[in-house]
């Protein structure tokens, strides 16, 4: 397959590492891709374990036309940007930072206007899980493609209308797999606090939730109509859920989910200033 894009990676950490598997699964050249990471033994292990080019530094060696991916950390994204070389909007770049702003991003690079800002989530280091992606105005039909292709070798994708989104997206996809793993946590707790062995409990606390959720992906009914389904009156599955309402549960993960956007709005700001 020959794919008409040439993608260097700025960070070669978790997720670089995620991307750039992905791509080569879904028909993407070595030659095609390369990394800049600082730390020498980050580079050798991308080398290693993908053949693919690796640099110390990214200055002086992006070229025109290559899709820049910022796999950093919110924090090095300042320096990274700054340190980048970029120039002209002669690259598509592509910054999957949490909380930090196009304006931001854009202010860093020197004014530069083809800025996708991407969240994906923790699952993407499975090739599962999904990305939320917004683009500037700057940003081609073309390049949108080029943007949804990356991001899509490891996860879903989806296109957000307006930037002031992304910290919903954020609380809802970005941080929600820390919220499934507490929910299996708590499950498989309560599993063992009536009697069940630990080992049982989490494997079918685990199991539940992961067949729970390929069968709501895989159907055409809403989850609450499966949940629906699930519930016979006066059984089992209603007095847990009773519990559920008078514990005040939907309106306390709403309120955890607002708290989580509050603050990824806050950090944004925090980490824009000069």
């Amino acid at each position: 397959m020959n794919i008409p894009m040439n993608v260097v990676f700025i960070g070669g950490g978790n997720m670089a590492d995620a991307l750039i598997g992905g791509l080569l699964k879904n028909g993407f050249a070595a030659n095609q891709l390369r990394a800049v990471e600082v730390d020498g033994a980050a580079r050798r292990r991308l080398s290693d374990k993908y053949r693919v080019e690796c640099a110390a530094q990214a200055r002086g060696t992006i070229r025109p036309g290559e899709v820049v991916v910022f796999a950093v950390k919110p924090q090095q994204m300042k320096e990274a940007a700054r340190f980048s070389g970029l120039k002209d909007n002669a690259n598509l770049v592509i910054s999957i930072a949490a909380g930090i702003t196009l304006a931001s991003l854009s202010r860093w690079l020197g004014g530069h206007a083809k800025l996708v800002r991407a969240m994906p989530n923790m699952p993407a280091l499975i090739g599962a899980g999904v990305t939320g992606l917004y683009a500037l105005a700057g940003v081609s039909e073309a390049e949108k493609k080029q943007a949804a292709t990356i991001l899509g070798a490891v996860s879903a994708t989806v296109w957000i209308p307006d930037e002031t989104l992304m910290d919903a997206v954020t609380a809802v996809s970005g941080s929600g797999p820390a919220y499934v793993f507490w929910f299996i946590e708590q499950l498989a707790n309560a599993g063992e606090s009536l009697g069940l062995p630990m080992e049982i409990s989490q494997k079918l606390a685990l199991e539940t939730v992961l067949g729970s959720a390929m069968l709501a992906a895989q159907s055409a009914e809403s989850p609450a109509a499966l949940r629906e389904r699930v519930t016979s009156k006066g059984g089992t599955t209603e007095a847990a859920l009773r519990v559920f309402d008078e514990a005040g549960l939907a309106e306390g993960i709403r309120r955890a989910i607002e708290a989580a956007n509050e603050r990824g709005a806050e950090l944004g700001k925090l980490m824009g200033k000069e």
